[in-house]
């Protein structure tokens, strides 16, 4: 389970490490230290068709959890929990990014109180402000998703082989890592902006006990 106890109705952000990142100056040693492995600001959003076919490929389900890596607005983490009431953890770097995230829980709250008729508060979404190579529990995740280059990806994947549980489904939009696991699937996918979107994922294998 989550170590970190995800109640319903709960949108949670570090705060502590949000206030941290939106400070100006401070001790420049611990900010070194500190800084993500990787921190490429780079956004484009995942467009809705990639985003439903990355769900479809990945077969999710409401005893789902799911992380973003590189969330950005946290839209998919959204998306899900209001699809298939799973739940999702997304992870970010950039702070402008996490208030956009705050944005996208009032736009999907409000949503679906209008759609159910009622006060319903979208549950079990939490948007943190971090280094996603270094989330403590990684394992929890069912699956994970992410829209990250290559280099990001490279970087990941030892984490992925020693942190995640076998059978949990990777999937990711147009990038892989350069040696790693085969994908089980692939996809094309075509938006309003692009005809060639790609997505793969992945499932981890179980581990290997003679090594």
């Amino acid at each position: 389970m989550l170590k970190r106890v995800l109640c319903l109705c709960v949108f949670a952000v570090s705060l502590a490490v949000l206030t941290t990142g939106l400070t100006a100056g401070g001790d420049k040693a611990k900010d070194k230290k500190d800084d993500p492995k990787y921190n490429n600001p780079t956004f484009v959003p995942t467009a809705d068709e990639v985003i439903e076919k990355m769900f479809e490929l990945a077969k999710i389900k409401k005893d789902d959890i799911i992380f973003d890596l590189g969330c950005g607005d946290n839209r998919i983490c959204f998306m899900a929990c209001k699809k298939f009431r799973a739940r999702g953890v997304g992870i970010e770097t950039n702070p402008v990014r996490i208030r956009e995230a705050m944005d996208m829980f009032d736009k999907y709250n409000k949503n679906d109180a209008i759609s159910t008729g009622g006060s319903v508060s979208l549950p079990l979404v939490e948007t943190r402000h971090g280094d996603a190579l270094a989330m403590k529990d990684l394992g929890d995740a069912t699956v994970v998703v992410m829209y990250m280059f290559p280099e990001f990806m490279d970087l990941w994947f030892p984490i992925a082989k020693e942190k995640l549980k076998p059978g949990t489904r990777i999937v990711s939009h147009d990038y892989s890592w350069t040696n790693g696991w085969e994908p089980v699937a692939t996809a094309t996918v075509k938006s309003a902006t692009r005809d060639n979107h790609k997505v793969l994922m992945w499932v981890v294998p179980e581990k290997d006990k003679t090594k």
